[in-house]
């Protein structure tokens, strides 16, 4: 069986995964999104989740996968694909590739890490922080609101509030602003999460299956991903150990995700109370590996391994599986169908 990558071979997480997968002789196979409009697949879904994979002659099956390490940026995005209109056959192929990778994903027997439709919960700022109490964490008071007399309400009652967006897509996090309550009609045209500010440390947690990676990070930016813009220095960070209670936490809240790695974001109060604000289900461990040691790309490469070795191969019974990628010339014409 076979470990496969997919995403971007620039992308650092799955790079360091990629080489200590090799270091443990792992075979791998590396599916590149640059190459995206070289990539066919034929995929069945139905009672059994079945296909095959080929990249301009090297075809595998997606059978033979134990295990699947998913890092993928926007397809459409890619230097080939990113020049071409929505309607024109370039942009349509790299959709409908993703489109069928990422069903695959969802319903291969493979271990994947993580799965899109438990990754999906990132979207949701106020789904998460459900699953964040429910595993015992505290959390802030928090408020998604799209009146701007609510949210007036929110920050005169708590004084100090930190904004943010209310779904997946990587925002600036902030503390609000005097300046800024003049704007605060603009949360009418987007719904917009207020959070009471919690005082403390920053500790960023990493799940690896049953492994914890705990991360203090000391630095007096609001966004410590952005300290230069608002005038400090880069923050310092430091590997530590983090109380049993609180790392069984952590094990719990990605399980009820159904994330094997989870990134979550902690703060330590100076009263020793911990606060959760979000999870992140792919996160860029590297970022925190490269400055504490933290075996983080190890430790993921150990689960992907440990699951391909225990997989036992798909059957063949599926036609997808059992007959060669179609060949088509590139461009593909009109009336193709959903397989890429």
């Amino acid at each position: 069986m076979i470990t496969l990558l997919w995403g971007l071979a620039r992308d650092t997480p799955l790079a360091a995964v990629r080489r200590e997968l090799d270091r443990f002789g792992v075979p791998v196979r590396f599916l590149d999104q640059r190459l995206v409009l070289r990539t066919e697949l034929d995929l069945e879904v139905g009672e059994r989740t079945c296909g095959r994979v080929a990249v301009a002659d090297d075809e595998f099956d997606l059978a033979d996968v134990g295990a699947v390490y998913l890092r993928p940026h926007d397809s459409t995005r890619v230097a080939s694909v990113r020049g071409h209109p929505p309607s024109s056959p370039e942009h349509r192929h790299a959709m409908a590739v993703e489109a069928a990778l990422l069903c695959w994903a969802n319903r291969t027997p493979a271990y994947a890490v993580n799965r899109p439709a438990a990754a999906a919960g990132n979207g949701s700022k106020p789904f998460q922080l459900r699953a964040v109490a429910a595993a015992g964490f505290a959390i802030p008071e928090t408020l998604v609101t799209n009146d701007p007399e609510a949210a007036g309400a929110f920050v005169r009652h708590h004084g100090e509030v930190i904004v943010k967006s209310v779904s997946g897509i990587r925002s600036r996090v902030r503390v609000l602003r005097p300046a800024d309550l003049a704007r605060l009609d603009d949360v009418a045209t987007c719904p917009t999460q207020f959070q009471r500010r919690i005082p403390g440390t920053d500790v960023r947690v990493h799940v690896v299956g049953a492994s914890v990676f705990a991360t203090e990070i000391a630095s007096d930016a609001d966004d410590y991903r952005y300290p230069r813009a608002q005038g400090y220095p880069e923050p310092e960070l430091a590997a530590i150990e983090l109380p049993e209670v609180v790392a069984r936490r952590c094990r719990r809240l990605a399980a009820r995700l159904s994330l094997p790695v989870a990134g979550i974001d902690l703060r330590r109060t100076p009263d020793g109370e911990w606060y959760c604000f979000e999870v992140n289900p792919s996160p860029a461990f590297t970022y925190y590996e490269s400055a504490t040691g933290a075996p983080i790309a190890a430790a993921v490469a150990g689960l992907l391994a440990a699951a391909s070795l225990c997989a036992h191969p798909g059957s063949r019974a599926c036609p997808a599986a059992a007959a060669p990628a179609a060949r088509r010339p590139w461009p593909g014409g009109e009336g193709e169908e959903l397989s890429a």
